[in-house]
């Protein structure tokens, strides 16, 4: 929508939402949606937790489980009754309210984050029109932002709270991942902004009625779907729980249900984040092409069925990058957001203003812009990543001698931070000993 002032200027405004149908429900109503959101999300967490062990197994030619129940489709149920079953121990030292409430603070934000999330459009249940979501607000997504800002205090306090050095460092990394990945997912929040003219979840949804904003803001969706690994600490970016450093991380000094509240909210917030992508770039729930071409696909119960594939298939991705993709180095993945991700973000965003700015105009075709910019700025970004890769990648000689580095001599601080020498490198106060025995 535009406005025209003092008949020369023309200011693009927000555009207006209807929200109507939202909080006029009955309070029955509004129970059974919270209840059925919750059930989605608890068992869709039971299922994926299978479905991810499965796939993992597949992938890396393992058998996976397959003792308990048939084919194994009871291991989750198993593991859950373990994890209840097991004995919830306090280790002595700890600051006993903040580690016993960590736990509660990363699961809540994340089953409340979806409350704004639209599974379809507006239904009759039991004689009552209502739209199939629990509500909607002009600014839904800044919620969901603010509320799964929330949870790395639950992760952040868990650490603190352990007294121990390990979870500390696990939390402070969790710290600095959300500080740096949620730049860029606002940045790329941005965008969809600027190009539906609102903050509404459901209003976002109706703007992708012709094309998703994936293939219009190609970059902000890409680098959205690297931020949301980022944001919930999963592979190859779960460094706030690296075993190979930290032993477990943040939860080393929890057991029982209070770990099992942590894997919820992993889990959780990976269904929330996926939810997310599917409402800003893809559609939400309105049917795929070539399905949209039929008038019922997007009316009725069907959108739902949409939504959750589109779900699961995000859901997949991040399986696919845990069974496939090691975990990088803690100064690679902060020279990623950094350095990588926030300015191509900021370029990407000041683009689309620009676009739409124009296209508001009458100067520049929409569409065509956004999508031929887009791929632009994509080719550009890729062969930027890889140009930094290949130089990170080749090995160094040694300016005196010529050999390569993993010949020569080794600087622990070369990289910024010390490092011990790597197979058959050596440090230079050893070199320099073994040379004054030579010449001795």
């Amino acid at each position: 929508m535009t406005v025209t002032v003092s008949g020369a200027v023309v200011v693009p405004t927000a555009r207006e939402v209807d929200l109507s149908m939202f909080g006029i429900d009955p309070w029955w109503l509004v129970i059974a949606k919270a209840l059925l959101i919750f059930a989605f999300l608890v068992l869709t967490t039971l299922v994926l937790i299978l479905v991810e062990r499965k796939i993992m197994a597949w992938m890396q030619m393992r058998v996976g489980p397959d003792r308990v129940g048939p084919k194994g489709l009871l291991q989750t149920v198993a593991d859950g009754i373990k994890l209840g079953l097991k004995e919830g121990i306090t280790p002595s030292g700890v600051d006993k309210p903040l580690y016993l409430l960590a736990p509660v603070i990363a699961t809540a934000p994340a089953l409340m984050a979806f409350a704004v999330i639209p599974f379809g459009p507006v239904v009759s249940v039991f004689g009552e029109r209502t739209p199939l979501q629990l509500t909607d607000l002009p600014v839904a997504v800044l919620y969901i932002l603010a509320v799964t800002s929330i949870g790395v205090y639950g992760i952040v306090l868990a650490g603190w709270a352990s007294g121990s050095t390990y979870p500390l460092l696990g939390g402070l990394r969790s710290t600095a991942q959300v500080i740096s990945y949620e730049i860029a997912m606002g940045l790329c929040f941005a965008a969809v902004f600027l190009l539906a003219g609102t903050m509404s979840t459901s209003g976002i949804v109706a703007e992708q009625t012709g094309i998703w904003y994936a293939l219009l803001l190609l970059p902000a969706f890409l680098i959205y779907c690297v931020s949301m690994v980022g944001e919930t600490n999963r592979a190859p970016f779960d460094l706030p729980e690296a075993e190979g450093e930290l032993v477990g991380g943040f939860h080393t000094e929890y057991s029982s249900l209070r770990f099992a509240m942590f894997m919820l909210a992993e889990y959780v917030n990976m269904i929330t984040v996926s939810a997310l992508a599917t409402t800003l770039f893809l559609g939400g729930w309105r049917a795929p092409w070539p399905l949209s071409i039929w008038d019922g696909a997007n009316s009725g119960w069907w959108p739902l069925l949409w939504f959750v594939v589109k779900i699961w298939l995000v859901l997949f991705v991040f399986v696919w990058l845990r069974a496939t993709l090691p975990r990088l180095r803690y100064d690679q993945f902060m020279a990623l957001g950094w350095k990588v991700l926030i300015p191509i973000a900021v370029v990407w965003v000041m683009i689309v203003a620009v676009i739409v700015l124009l296209a508001d105009e009458g100067r520049l075709p929409a569409t065509a812009s956004l999508v031929i910019a887009g791929l632009v700025v994509s080719a550009i970004s890729l062969g930027y990543l890889g140009y930094r890769w290949r130089r990170t990648a080749e090995p160094r000689g040694d300016p005196d001698t010529g050999t390569p580095e993993a010949e020569g001599r080794h600087d622990p601080l070369a990289g910024g931070f010390p490092v011990p020498p790597l197979p058959g490198r050596q440090h230079e106060s050893v070199q320099a000993v073994k040379q004054e025995e030579s010449n001795v």
